[in-house]
Formats: structure tokens, sequence, C-alpha cells
């Protein structure tokens, strides 16, 4: 009997063992035990004394998921709807290592209330810096793979305290992340801010001046992900589009209207119009004759205009009956109330304040020189969310209400300038139709060009592919406007006004790692696996007595 008890527990051992080693392969995700990928880290950067965003870049530490309740020195990894400012609060306050957040790779299968509250905890945690390392990086296999292992583990953690001994001690399985660098975060001053400027040269003599600029820069949490196809992809678009327009127009004498037309694309617009404002310095305060400094009627800046069903009309000072400004704007409810009466329009009225750190429009930088101008948005409160985003991507964009502003503002500012309003109503004269018409396929090869790659002011002038982009403006201007010029500002390096830092592209290691607990686990298994076969080894005949006994009493 002695023999057959010591059978049994060997069995039992031996299947234990194998039990483990079974429940160990099935725990696994097929996640590799090591993967690189890129990542891109959160906005650094200095706008005079204020500093904000991510100081940090170095990340040794254990993935966590963001449900579990001690995140100390661990990388909390965050899917979209993880990633809310209670958390990212949390994460910051028990002195996380770092953050990491997969972005997936088809944002228009995201539902619209994730997107938005993703948008508003990134535009609060970007208002303040942190010396926590706060990564992006879009979904692939094996990063989702990883975030399910430490999902499930957060959930086996909140189990019976059995439970979470077991699949310690068996099935769990941990990821370290690593970011290294050994040199250190450096400062970057010598950014350049790049402006192009054409004109359509009106009919008469010294006719007055309308200026249509927009910013063509992007801002969100990570720059090498910041694309902005509305805030302000829509807004370049339109423009761009307004220039083929009205080139046609002014190429024949008989359809020349008596205005200068003068088309800006400016750089630096998510960082108080600092390229707007250098501009403005150069043409007014240096240039012995500019277009900025004889008769200007009005300033229209184009800002997020590829969706929603309202228009707002920024103003500094509510212009007075009489003026241009107020002609344009009366053109402007003609054509949306007789054409598109389902879009709402108003004017939303904010004065400058010289004292404030933050320039909210891009007219503002025209009215501080005393220039008229107004900011056409479908965005109604400047600190939006919507204006400065990673999730500003083309599924943010309609090419259809694309086309509805586009005609908009074409139709409004073709009535203001020809004087159509005798001509007959809004609905019943159209300028740009036939050969003249917005076409949607323009448009989205448009918004295709300004969405090829992130705009974020500190890659503009660094990297090449983003310098093709700014060439490609520059030969649209070319080709239909005349005087065109390429404005390149540089910093003042002892006293710069915005300061950006690099190492905004890093290359993260994830490795899959066994806990400690598993070790000694395996250990004590081997050990006893070990003695039990020494104890068989050196009994043999006496087991080997004993269980043929045991058969051939069972025989009889």
């Amino acid at each position: 009997m002695w023999g057959v008890s010591m059978t049994l527990i060997t069995s039992k051992v031996v299947a234990l063992l194998l039990l483990s080693v079974h429940l160990l392969h099935a725990s696994a995700l097929p996640a590799a035990s090591s993967y690189e990928f890129n990542v891109y880290r959160m906005q650094q950067y200095n706008l005079h004394q204020d500093k904000h965003g991510c100081r940090g870049a170095i990340v040794v530490a254990e993935a966590r998921s963001a449900a579990e309740t001690v995140l100390t020195r661990r990388c909390v990894i965050m899917k979209l709807p993880d990633f809310t400012t209670e958390r990212y609060l949390e994460a910051k306050k028990q002195n996380a290592a770092a953050v990491l957040i997969l972005l997936p790779q088809n944002i228009s299968s995201v539902p619209e209330d994730i997107v938005q509250g993703f948008m508003v905890a990134e535009s609060q945690v970007l208002q303040n810096e942190t010396l926590m390392p706060v990564y992006v990086v879009p979904e692939d296999d094996q990063l989702l793979c990883m975030y399910e292992e430490v999902s499930q583990a957060a959930a086996t953690r909140s189990g019976s305290v059995l439970v979470r001994v077991l699949r310690s001690i068996i099935t769990a399985t941990a990821f370290q992340i690593l970011v290294s660098n050994d040199s250190p975060i450096k400062p970057i001053t010598d950014t350049t801010i790049i402006t192009l400027e054409g004109v359509l040269p009106g009919a008469g003599e010294d006719p007055p001046t309308i200026v249509i600029t927009a910013h063509y820069d992007t801002f969100g949490l990570a720059p090498w992900l910041a694309y902005g196809a509305d805030s302000n992809g829509s807004g370049v678009t339109i423009l761009l589009e307004l220039v083929r327009l009205f080139h046609h127009l002014y190429s024949d004498p008989r359809t020349q209207a008596p205005y200068h037309l003068l088309f800006s694309l400016t750089g630096g617009g998510k960082y108080n119009f600092l390229g707007t404002k250098h501009w403005l310095e150069e043409n007014i305060d240096l240039a012995e004759s500019s277009l900025l400094q004889d008769n200007v009627a009005f300033v229209i800046c184009l800002d997020s205009l590829g969706s929603g069903d309202e228009l707002f009309l920024h103003v500094s000072r509510p212009p007075k009956p009489g003026t241009p400004q107020y002609s344009f704007i009366q053109q402007l409810e003609q054509i949306i109330s007789a054409r598109f009466p389902w879009v709402r329009f108003g004017t939303v009225h904010k004065k400058i304040n010289l004292l404030e750190t933050n320039v909210a429009w891009e007219h503002e930088r025209y009215g501080m020189k005393h220039i008229p101008g107004f900011t056409l948005s479908h965005i109604e409160n400047p600190k939006s969310e919507l204006r400065g985003s990673i999730l500003d991507t083309m599924a943010q964009v309609d090419i259809r209400k694309l086309k509805r502003n586009a005609v908009i503002v074409a139709e409004s500012l073709a009535r203001f300038m020809y004087n159509l309003s005798d001509k007959g109503s809004a609905k019943d004269v159209q300028v740009f139709k036939g050969s003249l018409d917005i076409q949607d396929s323009h448009l989205s090869a448009l918004m295709t060009m300004m969405t090829s790659v992130p705009r974020a002011f500190q890659l503009l002038d660094k990297e090449p592919e983003h310098q093709l982009l700014i060439n490609s403006l520059q030969q649209e201007f070319k080709h239909y406007l005349k005087q065109v010029h390429r404005h390149t500002f540089h910093q003042d390096r002892r006293d710069p006004e915005i300061t950006f830092f690099d190492q905004m592209r890093q290359p993260m290691m994830m490795y899959r790692v066994k806990p400690a607990a598993f070790d000694l686990f395996l250990g004590g298994c081997i050990a006893g696996y070990l003695g039990i076969v020494y104890y068989a080894v050196q009994n043999f005949g006496n087991i080997y007595t004993k269980l043929k006994a045991t058969m051939k009493a069972k025989h009889q």
C-alpha cells in the first residue's frame, strides 16, 4: 500500500506541474516577449514665461491598467475611453512613472461622446506642466494584447485573496516598459515662422484692400500626431479655393473687382498668432510701402469651418453702419438666410484686452494695429477643445459642410465687391456656378494635402516632408496670385517668444516578464519533482516489488 500511495503522490505532482504549464500557456495572449515601437511625447514648450506640457522622457516601469488602485512607479496604459482628467490627475497624484495612451487607427469608428471626452481631457492636461512622461502611440495588435493582459490582471487583483495569490504565482505575466536616452532634453530656440502672401490686384486707381487670411499650423497632445483637419486645415482649404475662384474672375478685365485681394497663410497661429504679429510688424512698421498701410476695407480670418451647422462672426468691435465691414456682414446674413436657412448665424463680441497673455482669434492681431477685421468659424468659444486635438482628423470634417461654408464666404464676398444687391436676391443671383462651381473633389484633394503630415509648429521648419508642404502652398499661391512673397521670421535666441524641446518622438521597448513569485513557485516545483525522482530511483527495488505484488493480488 505504501508503494501505491507514493505512486499516487508522484502522479498528482506531475499532473500539477502539467496543469501549471497549461495554465501558464493559456493565460498568455499572443504578445511578443519583446517589442519595439515608436511613441510620441506630450507637448513641451515655454510661451514667454509660462511652461506647458510634459518635462519627462525616461521610463523604466511595469505596465499597469488605469483601473488599478496602486499606480506608484508604474506605467499606466490607457485606451481612448480610459483617458479622463480624473484618471490622469490620479496617476499624477500617485507619482506614476508614466502614462501611455493607445490611439485607435480609425478615429471615425470611435463614438462621438468618447471623442469629445478625450478632447476635453486633452485640453485640460495641456494647460499645465508635469514631470511625469506622457506618451501617445497608435494601436497595433501587440499593444492591444498587452492592454488586454494588464486589464485582466487588474480584474483578477480585485478578486479574492486566494485567487490573486494563485494567479500571481502561476499565470501572471507582467510587461516592462522602457524608454531610455542618455542625452538630456534640450531646448529648441531657433524655430522659424513662415508666412506666405499673394495679391490679386484690383481695378481702378488705388483701390481698397480686402485681406483674407488663415493660419496653417496645428496643435494637440502630441506634436507628431497633430494633423488639424478642421483646425485649421479647413480654413486653409477654403482660402485656397477662394484664391482659385477669384483668380478666374480677376483674369478678365471685365470682371475685375475694384478691390485688391490680399491672401496670407500664417504660421504660429496656435501660439498667439506669432506669424501674424511679425508679418504685420514687417508690413506696417518696417516696410516703406505695403497694401496694409493703405486703405484696408476689412480682414477676413478663416478658422475651423469644416463641420457644424453654426457660423459665428467673432469681432473685437461691432462694425458701424455704413462701413465696408458692416456691408459685408449684411451680405453674409442674406446668403445664409436665402440659401442655407438651417445654418445658425451669430455675432460674438469680445474686446481686446492688451493685458491678457493669450490672443483668442487672429483678427485681434489686426485690431491691435487698428485694422478692422473678424474671424469666421463654426466654433463659438475661443477656448474650445476643438481648436487643438490629436483627434482632429479627416473624420471630424464633413466635406459637404466645408463646401457650404466655402460657398457662403465666396458668394458673400462677391456680392459685396461687385455690389450685386441691386441685381437680384441672394438666392437668384449666384456668381460661382458652372465653370466656377466649387467642387467636392477639389476640396477633398486640398484637405488630403493639408492632412498628409502633422503640421505642428515645431516640425514645419525641421522635417523635409513638412517643408515640402509649405513649398506646395507657396506654389499654389504662385499659380494663381501675383506678388507672392515668403516671409521667414527668426526668433531672438536670447529672449525667444516660444521655446520648444526635442525628443518628441522616441523608441519604446516592451518586455514580457514573469513576477518573482513565479520563479519561487517554479523552483519549488522543480525541487519537489527532483526529490520524488531521486527517492523513486533510490527505492526502485522496493517500489517495484510492492507494485508487482499488488497487481498479482488484483488478478487473483
